[in-house]
């Protein structure tokens, strides 16, 4: 590293202190990329950490976090979503690089597009009318992500003008936007609830829509259709030897899962100060020794309850419920106005979105049920892919978490047996995973 000639000793101490030490090894597990990270620890580094590995897709097949004073350290055994290790150079480059700048808290800028945050009752057909209002006010969607759950919804869409090319400056038509799709939003019974706001400058996009969903309270909510069985398993424990509570999750493993733990623990002020996260074939075992920032743990019944609920939400917001279609063709204005329509007028309900345009190509991916929730009948589908282009829109399936099982494994421990370690042996457990000391006995 190069100094300024400025830069004294005490300065240059202090820069490695907070730049937090990245190492990138692919020799000691056959199965997967070890990826090290030791730093300054300060509230949000971890999500910090989880956000890059999660940016780029990557499966987090196994975890160890621990802090030790003001010092943190954590490990991350990640493949590729084929459960094959990293070995594109520029990937790992780029890794190592995120990392070591997580210190600087980087926001991400809207890039010249306007950003529209809505959230509002989810009902069948109300993202193909925001789509149709927006195609009426000349806007030019050109990235979106929608997120539904329990009869909520929460979307952030980026839009630039038609005309201009642009972000949306003016702030008369600033004003008719958000006027027409909060009337949208409200429909006959949302008139409290239903929010719209526009921006320029936007968080992390999947960690604005967590936000958005727990201001909204969705996690208070009851599902107005639930037809699957796959709830995620949360405890929480207080070990007032330590003054940690202990927080388990099992549920079904999936890509990105750790990131919304995290971040949801982040954003409700508790600060991870331990962590052990295993994967088996198709289940996620998590376990997280949290405090609040002040440094006490859970002080009562309401807020442990409070905690199960955001955390059981946190995960199921992105649960992949539905047939998963993928539209890609060129783009051009009122292009998702139109397949909007054609779902609705076909009866499905949109689960989830996630829309982008790259160059001149539209690149967009939903997950439909029926209106009630139910999978949706293929004969339907096939008849909306036909109006659509059989070409342009095709059925996907799910993308499936794949794992390599190994027999010297410890196989996890079911949540609700939870065992609370004493702290010695959790800290030399953790040490030894981060190869850090020889033995963890």
């Amino acid at each position: 590293m190069e100094w300024p000639a400025c830069t004294d000793e005490y300065e240059k101490l202090v820069i490695r202190m907070s730049t937090p030490r990245v190492v990138i090894d692919n020799a000691v597990c056959s199965t997967a990329t070890i990826v090290k990270v030791d730093s300054a620890r300060k509230h949000g580094i971890l999500l910090d950490a989880v956000q890059v590995l999660s940016d780029l897709n990557l499966l987090i097949k196994k975890a160890y976090i621990s802090s030790d004073g003001r010092w943190f350290m954590d490990v991350f055994h990640v493949t590729d979503q084929n459960g094959n290790k990293l070995t594109d150079e520029s990937v790992l480059s780029y890794i190592e690089q995120s990392l070591g700048s997580v210190h600087n808290g980087k926001t991400n800028h809207s890039n010249g597009l306007t950003i529209l945050e809505l959230t509002g009752t989810d009902r069948v057909g109300l993202l193909s009318e925001v789509f149709a209002v927006l195609a009426e006010l000349q806007c030019d969607v050109v990235d979106a992500k929608v997120w539904t759950h329990n009869g909520r919804i929460a979307s952030l869409i980026y839009v630039k003008d038609c005309n201009s090319g642009t972000l949306i400056e003016d702030s008369q038509k600033i004003s008719r936007i958000e006027a027409r799709l909060r009337n949208v939003l409200k429909g006959d019974n949302d008139i409290r609830s239903a929010k719209t706001s526009v921006t320029n400058a936007v968080v992390h996009t999947e960690r604005r829509l967590h936000q958005m969903m727990y201001a909204d309270r969705d996690y208070q909510r009851n599902p107005i259709f639930k037809f699957t069985s796959d709830t995620p398993l949360v405890t929480v424990q207080n070990w007032a030897e330590r003054g940690y509570s202990v927080v388990n999750v099992q549920c079904k493993d999936r890509i990105k899962l750790l990131f919304d733990v995290v971040c949801n623990l982040t954003d409700m002020e508790y600060v991870v100060f331990h962590a052990t996260i295993k994967t088996t074939i198709d289940q996620a075992y998590l376990e997280f020794y949290i405090r609040h920032k002040d440094g006490t743990p859970i002080s009562s019944e309401p807020e442990r309850h409070r905690v199960i609920q955001c955390l059981q939400a946190a995960v199921e917001r992105r649960a992949s419920e539905g047939v998963r279609l993928e539209l890609c063709t060129e783009d051009r204005q009122g292009l998702l106005a139109e397949v909007m329509r054609t779902f609705r007028e076909n009866g499905l309900n949109v689960t989830r979105a996630e829309i982008s345009t790259i160059d001149d190509m539209a690149s967009n991916v939903f997950y439909v049920t029926d209106a009630i929730g139910y999978p949706a009948d293929p004969k339907i589908i096939e008849s909306v892919r036909q109006k659509v282009g059989l070409s342009n829109l095709k059925v996907k399936e799910l993308p499936f978490v794949c794992h390599q099982k190994t027999e010297t494994e410890d196989q996890p421990v079911g949540v609700g047996g939870a065992v609370l370690l004493c702290l010695g042996s959790l800290v030399r457990r953790n040490l030894y995973n981060l190869g850090l000391i020889k033995s963890c006995s």
